[in-house]
């Protein structure tokens, strides 16, 4: 199958190349390559591609395409917060450009990179299941709920989108992110003795390895249709719903010498769910997530270590905001995160 992965240079993309092509699949890239740079360790092999802004496809992009995996996107609430119209315009927007070419390209499966935060302030004990209220909180979760609905609205006998509502990622990719919690709390406690939790702890997050984020998106790109066609799936374990404090209990007993500091001074998060991975388990018989919290915080202890993660490039190189403000500063990119000639 040829498939074409948008975000390809990305902390995900990264990841799930590879897998895609020891799956037998011919892969081709496509990225804007904002943090194409952002490598600790060997720079990746990357699958051949195009360096284009996702608002800037064209039809020739998915010609010949059989399926679509999108994960590029703005990537994380306090960057769609930051620029909320970018947030907009890139991740619904361009989103549903993408999507409206490959249906009248003859793309089959569109399987889009959704999250779980649609149902940030969810809050409770309870499993929440795909069928539950969305309440997004940022413009980021807002912005995904409307790509699925606009998605579904595309959807025919022949274009058949997927919804993939990832948990949270965590684990080591060749493009590092430090700015989702696993990743962050790890660095911290390896750089500063200190596994800081600056909320008050109690949030509930469902957590996924992006390694296993990469094996759910290849076992739905080759599923029956009438397995996945137009369905939402969350992405993810039971086993990882965690609040954000015992995240931080996990990563102290994984950095031998840290200890946890809840400082609680910004308050109570109001994104707090812990959700239910059912559906996907039942749609793909046999798939189960393979890496737990503890697993995940002792490979990125590991690779902090073996590639020399220092403060620099933990606060800049491998947080997504810090880039993107220091491409702006240095007129790299203009005020709407596109490349200055």
């Amino acid at each position: 199958m040829r498939v074409l992965l948008t975000g390809h240079q990305g902390y995900l993309g990264t990841v799930m190349a590879p897998v895609l092509a020891a799956a037998g699949h011919e892969v081709v890239g496509l990225d804007a390559g904002l943090f194409a740079d952002c490598v600790l360790g060997p720079t990746p092999a990357d699958p051949p591609g195009h360096r284009v802004d996702l608002r800037d496809v064209t039809a020739e992009h998915v010609a010949g395409v059989d399926a679509v995996i999108h994960l590029a996107a703005l990537s994380n609430d306090p960057l769609g917060s930051l620029a909320p119209e970018l947030t907009y315009d890139i991740n619904h927007h361009a989103s549903v450009r993408l999507a409206r070419l490959a249906r009248d390209a003859g793309v089959q499966r569109f399987l889009y990179a959704s999250t779980c935060s649609v149902y940030g302030a969810a809050g409770g004990d309870d499993l929440v299941g795909e069928d539950a209220p969305l309440r997004p909180v940022t413009p980021y979760a807002e912005s995904k709920v409307r790509v699925e609905d606009d998605l579904h609205a595309l959807c025919d006998g022949d274009f058949s989108p997927v919804y993939m509502r990832n948990a949270t990622a965590f684990g080591h990719s060749p493009r590092l992110r430090a700015d989702i919690v696993l990743n962050n709390l790890v660095g911290h406690a390896l750089l500063s003795g200190e596994v800081l939790v600056l909320s008050d702890g109690t949030p509930w997050r469902p957590l996924v390895h992006a390694a296993d984020i990469a094996r759910a998106f290849a076992a739905a790109l080759t599923a029956p249709r009438e397995a996945v066609h137009d369905r939402p799936f969350n992405i993810g374990s039971e086993t990882n719903n965690v609040t954000v404090a015992e995240i931080a209990e996990q990563v102290a007993e994984a950095v031998s010498g840290s200890k946890v500091v809840i400082t609680g001074e910004t308050g109570a998060d109001p994104r707090s769910y812990r959700v239910d991975f059912s559906r996907f388990r039942a749609a793909i018989p046999g798939f189960d997530c393979e890496w737990t919290v503890k697993q995940g915080a002792l490979e990125l202890a590991d690779a902090y270590r073996k590639h020399g993660l220092t403060r620099e490039d933990f606060e800049r190189r491998f947080t997504r905001l810090a880039v993107l403000r220091a491409a702006s500063d240095t007129g790299t990119v203009d005020d709407t995160l596109r490349w200055r000639r």
